[in-house]
């Protein structure tokens, strides 16, 4: 049996925008929510589409594929019984997708029912956001640093509890469950807000008998030192994060470290993407006759020859003596611009030779284009 289209599931047409498709999905899902149709298979089947169709028609990605193919995914002749470029099985839960755009606040019970749908919320400690420096060859070679961080972690004589017999007892005002809910009335009926606990900070038990180290917190400060491994091709646009390294929480999870790397200025070379753009002084008479010299790379110096006639700002590329490609194959290039060393003082030698080299044809400015003679003769 073929599948309905998605437009037509959430009654818009196909030219229909993305503010569009939310308000037809909200109005829709609210009223076939299996939890205000208890027992309705028809509902909760009707739920589940309107689900899905959102899902691929509020990704602007997933909906150009949509509108291309079909429920037909692409190379697959002759049918495929459903839409095969996304996954709506097992992983996929609308109700999900429901508090995504109606809201956290509104919880898995929405309309103040317990059990069911409801989901224990577990308390998660704050995330710590770090700046760690490191220079080119850091990032072109890769390493690893130790860094020293500050954090709340778990309190040892406690052992994150909180309390120093290891005794809590339940909240009085949310009865255990770590939540108060408030009734509202909307314009899609009466709801259900939900918010943490004041009284226990949504853990739905309080300390009995505070342990003297941390005073019924369950967590201390403390000054760590972590490992942290700087991949090769890293730059400034990248931040690493290392979970369970942040702040602790009693009753819950630590958070995350969010590592930002700060990329040095080099004293040689700047960095553009993958790419290293080094600046190389000649003097005329290299620049004139050509020479092999010897250039820097942030893997050691290398001969580059330099063929007669250069001019200043040439480019020059050396292949492969670059950044290596983060999380892949292959090096970026450095790209040497050549610029010419003009002396501020000679000796009388230099200069009676150079008023001899002024007077020869290969130092002669060449003709001034056409455009330029005339833009000359106008002024004069």
């Amino acid at each position: 049996m073929a599948k309905q289209d998605y437009y037509e599931i959430l009654g818009v047409p196909r030219t229909a925008s993305a503010e569009e498709v939310k308000k037809a999905y909200r109005k829709l899902a609210m009223q076939h929510h299996p939890d205000r149709n208890p027992g309705d298979k028809s509902a909760e089947g009707k739920f589940k589409e309107l689900g899905e169709a959102y899902a691929v028609l509020s990704d602007e990605q997933k909906r150009a594929k949509y509108d291309r193919f079909g429920h037909q995914e692409p190379g697959m002749p002759g049918g495929g019984g459903g839409f095969q470029g996304f996954d709506f099985g097992q992983g996929f839960d609308p109700r999900d997708l429901f508090e995504s755009v109606f809201g956290a606040h509104f919880g898995g019970d929405i309309f103040g029912r317990r059990g069911g749908g409801s989901r224990t919320r577990v308390p998660r400690g704050s995330d710590l956001s770090i700046e760690l420096p490191i220079t080119l060859e850091e990032a072109a070679q890769g390493v690893t640093k130790k860094v020293k961080v500050r954090h709340l972690e778990q309190c040892e004589t406690c052992h994150g509890s909180g309390s120093k017999t290891g005794n809590l007892e339940t909240c009085s005002v949310c009865h255990g469950t770590g939540e108060v809910r408030h009734m509202t009335d909307s314009i899609f009926g009466r709801m259900v807000n939900i918010a943490a606990c004041s009284a226990c900070e949504g853990e739905g038990k309080n300390v009995k008998d505070p342990c003297p180290s941390c005073t019924g917190h369950g967590i201390s400060r403390a000054e760590k030192t972590i490992s942290i491994r700087v991949p090769a091709g890293i730059s400034s646009a990248h931040y690493q994060k290392i979970p369970g390294e942040g702040n602790a929480v009693r009753g819950g999870t630590p958070g995350d470290i969010i590592v930002h790397f700060v990329e040095q200025p080099h004293d040689l070379f700047s960095r553009h993407g993958d790419n290293i753009v080094y600046e190389m002084e000649i003097n005329y008479p290299q620049a004139v006759l050509g020479a092999t010299i010897e250039a820097p790379t942030i893997s050691g110096p290398v001969k580059l020859t330099i063929t007669p006639g250069t001019p200043p700002g040439k480019l020059l590329r050396l292949k492969g003596k670059g950044m290596p490609h983060l999380n892949g194959h292959g090096v970026g290039d450095q790209i040497v611009r050549v610029t010419i060393t003009v002396p501020k003082k000679v000796s009388s030698r230099e200069k009676k030779l150079q008023e001899e080299l002024a007077g020869g044809d290969a130092v002669k400015p060449s003709e001034p284009s056409t455009i330029f003679r005339k833009i000359k003769e106008f002024f004069d």
